[in-house]
């Protein structure tokens, strides 16, 4: 099943975007409108943020059409690397609406998270090809079956992970920009998140730092916390602790079982992850040091 047409107001054929870090310093904003410029592009975006008005570092998003470009990307790309890259000492990434990003949902048996994402996916509300479903369970082939996806069972345990994520890493060849763990319910090693560095999204079922690892609502409930929340991060090597992309909360009681905290976070969990799905996609997100800007 592919995602529906993207809307009038949303041209993939011509659209672009800019990210940008760098040193703070006068002239950013008008070196960079005047290269687009220069070049045959209107700018519809520009989002920007300054950790500090002097000495701070600089943050763009920049959005734009290319209708009438004088030079194919990767010229461009080349061409402002010389012309203003260099000279700001630039970390910048170009981007193409048209070159849709390939996306692979991990899971094990929760099935919210997924759904989520396949619905929303299904309704033309994410910018992806959705390439596969891979899990250490079969329970959910069914589900992936419905949306017409791939469905691939990988079993993983202590004795058989090496295997494993060999195995995945070949699914994954040339098939995903973006890895999404929708519960899945197992620690991928150093080896592999390297692979897809600050392309692994999880939803983890927690408002962290508070409750990281396994079993937090059994963990909030027992602390007796009137919010519980969840959090969609980048993976990396540090259990839970990867760049936070997006978080939110919902207040509870001490009326609410551990089973009653689990549904009612579940609500929560789906559309976390579900926002920062989207605005990874959309490329809405710079990554700085082990934290995020995230132009929304």
């Amino acid at each position: 099943m592919s995602n529906q047409e993207p809307s009038a107001e949303f041209e993939p054929q011509i659209t672009a975007r800019l990210l940008v870090t760098c040193a703070d310093r006068p002239g950013i904003v008008n070196a960079i409108s005047n290269f687009l410029y220069s070049h045959g592009a209107n700018i519809t975006t520009l989002d920007q943020h300054s950790t500090d008005p002097t000495g701070g570092t600089y943050f763009s998003r920049i959005e734009f059409q290319l209708p009438h470009s004088d030079l194919p990307a990767p010229v461009l790309e080349r061409s402002f690397q010389r012309a203003v890259g260099d000279d700001y000492e630039m970390q910048w990434k170009f981007s193409y609406a048209s070159k849709t990003k390939k996306t692979a949902i991990f899971v094990s048996k929760y099935d919210h998270a997924l759904l989520e994402l396949l619905w929303r996916w299904s309704r033309g509300e994410l910018p992806t090809e959705i390439t596969m479903v891979v899990s250490n369970h079969p329970d959910l082939e069914e589900a992936a079956d419905r949306f017409g996806l791939p469905f691939h069972h990988v079993p993983v345990d202590a004795e058989n992970k090496q295997e494993a994520e060999a195995e995945m890493l070949q699914l994954l060849e040339g098939k995903a920009d973006l890895i999404v763990l929708a519960r899945y319910m197992q620690i991928l090693t150093g080896d592999f998140v390297d692979r897809y560095q600050h392309q692994i999204i999880n939803i983890h079922h927690s408002f962290l730092p508070a409750f990281v690892g396994a079993a937090p609502y059994r963990k909030a409930k027992r602390r007796g916390v009137k919010l519980i929340g969840a959090t969609a991060h980048y993976v990396t090597e540090e259990l839970d602790g990867g760049p936070i992309i997006e978080q939110d909360v919902i207040r509870v009681s001490h009326r609410e079982s551990v089973d009653d905290l689990k549904a009612l976070g579940a609500t929560v969990e789906r559309n976390v992850v579900a926002r920062a799905v989207k605005w990874h996609l959309e490329d809405r997100i710079i990554v700085h040091g082990n934290r995020t800007v995230v132009f929304v």
